[in-house]
């Protein structure tokens, strides 16, 4: 997380970002609210909770003269995994947690949205920065929200869908076109004037050896020419975690997929488009793809150096018009994540924000891979090249795809 310079339009952003997440929760019941499909992924409804905690603790209660907490026994229950904010819930109980009601964290979520609405303009610069990140947070919850609710009704025998979303346009594939990257010295992470995390920061220079990136993320169609090909069946495609990762839990084709041509979708089960990219895949699975294809997966520094000063709003994201599936032709950002080879490691000079929120990014540095871009459910305005998501290479339950790279 970093400083960034006064917004103006703060208030506001703060109020759709808030109002968005009530948009997304509105299809579900309290009893699909409730539901943890495992343990990495959360109910939506403590979605919700926590990140009205996040701005009720960090801007209100640290910040607000006066301020009391709406109820002193949820915090226990809606902190993630900030230490220095003392015990909480175990993370893989969170489906446990039937009191309080969807309705009564949406009752707290008033509260703490009026009385933000009643502070800010009183409010330090420092707190106001702390509400800057509330949003990002936020906005990176909303993401959360969808893929956790796609793996809960994922779990129904009766497919239940989400939502009556628009079915994406079958197109030709397009061909791959392999583009050629930079190379030599080049400067990377974020730059100043501009929201960024920590992660980002600071920024500084990489040296890119000469290859090049694929025009496009890898397709449905060509996962299944994979599959076809005995690509989960051959142990030399893959690395010793992954072929030990496959055979503990027989893996034989992205998460959702059907044996009939079909998979499951936030619109239910949906014949597999074969032009849209891939989605639900692992490090491990874009890995061995990859080397299928004869090629490799880029390093975040050759993704970011290829796109940065693309337009990271003119992919499918989610907008105020509501959650979009993956489709044919998108661009750099939007529809899928893209997996890169890179470790989530800390930059030359890395400093976490200061406090407790500098748990937020620099504490998971370990066992993680980078992913650039951004996907179908990740809010519009929220991507960026330099952004870092990250996940460890057996998940799977995002919107997760491959991009290939080769050395020239």
């Amino acid at each position: 997380m970093a400083r960034c310079d006064p917004d103006p339009d703060l208030a506001d952003r703060l109020a759709a970002t808030r109002a968005l997440t009530l948009a997304l929760a509105a299809p579900l019941s309290d009893a699909d609210a409730t539901l943890q499909p495992h343990p990495d992924a959360s109910p939506a409804k403590w979605h919700l909770a926590h990140t009205t905690w996040f701005l009720e603790t960090f801007v209100l209660r640290d910040h607000a003269p006066g301020y009391v907490l709406h109820d002193e026994r949820w915090p226990f229950l809606f902190n993630s995994y900030y230490n220095g904010e003392g015990d909480r819930h175990e993370r893989c109980r969170r489906g446990m947690i039937s009191r309080p009601t969807l309705d009564e964290v949406r009752d707290w979520r008033r509260v703490v949205d009026a009385a933000l609405t009643e502070a800010m303009p009183n409010l330090p610069q420092t707190a106001l920065d702390l509400v800057g990140i509330g949003i990002e947070h936020e906005q990176q919850h909303q993401e959360l929200f969808l893929t956790d609710i796609l793996a809960t009704l994922a779990e129904n025998p009766l497919e239940p869908a989400y939502g009556e979303l628009a079915p994406a346009p079958c197109h030709s594939t397009e061909a791959v076109a392999w583009l050629s990257g930079r190379e030599g010295i080049v400067e990377v992470g974020a730059s100043g004037g501009t929201f960024a995390f920590d992660c980002e920061r600071p920024r500084h220079r990489a040296l890119l050896a000469p290859h090049r990136i694929a025009n496009r993320c890898v397709t449905n169609g060509e996962w299944q020419q994979f599959i076809a090909d005995g690509g989960y069946r051959e142990a030399s495609l893959w690395l010793s975690d992954g072929w030990d990762w496959v055979q503990a839990n027989g893996i034989d084709r992205p998460l959702y997929w059907n044996d009939d041509g079909s998979h499951f979708t936030l619109a239910g089960r949906r014949e597999i488009d074969r032009a849209a990219p891939v989605a639900q895949v692992s490090y491990y699975e874009a890995d061995a793809f990859a080397r299928w294809a004869d090629a490799r997966l880029p390093t975040e520094f050759e993704w970011e150096a290829m796109f940065d000063g693309a337009d990271p709003d003119l992919g499918h994201q989610l907008d105020s018009a509501g959650p979009v599936l993956p489709r044919p032709g998108g661009g750099p950002f939007g529809d899928v994540w893209q997996w890169t080879m890179s470790a989530y490691l800390p930059y030359p000079g890395f400093i976490p924000e200061e406090g407790t929120v500098g748990e937020y990014n620099g504490k998971f540095m370990c066992g993680q891979f980078v992913l650039k871009g951004a996907s179908c459910a990740t809010p519009r305005g929220h991507a960026r090249a330099s952004y870092r998501n990250f996940f460890p290479p057996a998940a799977r339950w995002q919107f997760s795809g491959v991009r290939l790279a080769r050395d020239a």
